[in-house]
């Protein structure tokens, strides 16, 4: 009986704890995200990162600047976060067929898988995360659609072995990004 009760609260830890992927009203789009139209030039962004695990969040903003050559989106993004720290980052995101991308980052393992799912954009790739301390190889599920009012909402779920530490959510548009963000509630 123990030993029972013990593989059912152990089942239901694991999957209570496992990531799903994110959540990103559909319906809220105006019409299919193409990442390599939205992206030319620059695009502001503003959000934050929320640590599942212990409740804590992190602010950020990021500016990014695309080009694409036909083929490849490359997109030069400098973040700021509320701590002070900054970083840069440059995806290449390649087109291999009319609906795929594959992409790369100084900090991705691999390559990231990119697909157009609908109206959505989705993109999962593993990155090696460091902090002053150490460093993570973490699983990002990311979903992009394009809002009636021009912007682009990104929510990400993050992950490490399967299991939720944590979630980004990102507002990117052509206008400055503003400190406070107002985000619709994702639809369960």
């Amino acid at each position: 009986m123990m030993v029972s009760l013990v593989l059912a609260l152990g089942a239901l830890l694991w999957f209570g704890g496992c990531a799903a992927p994110p959540v990103l009203d559909a319906s809220a789009t105006t019409k299919p995200f193409v990442p390599e139209q939205f992206f030319v030039g620059k695009t502001l962004a503003s959000g934050e990162f929320v640590n599942t695990i212990d409740g804590s969040k992190r602010s950020l903003t990021a500016v990014i600047k695309g080009r694409f050559d036909g083929k490849a989106l490359t997109l030069v993004e400098d973040f700021t976060y509320s701590d002070g720290e900054r970083d840069r980052k440059t995806w290449v995101l390649t087109k291999t067929g009319p609906t795929t991308y594959s992409g790369t980052r100084e900090d991705v393992i691999g390559t990231a898988d990119g697909r157009l799912d609908g109206p959505l954009f989705r993109l999962t790739y593993m990155a090696n995360v460091k902090t002053k301390s150490s460093s993570y190889d973490l699983t990002f599920d990311d979903v992009l659609g394009l809002q009636q009012d021009g912007s682009v909402l990104n929510r990400a779920i993050v992950s490490k072995y399967g299991f939720k530490i944590g979630e980004v959510t990102l507002r990117i548009s052509r206008r400055p990004a503003t400190a406070s963000l107002r985000l619709p509630a994702p639809r369960p």
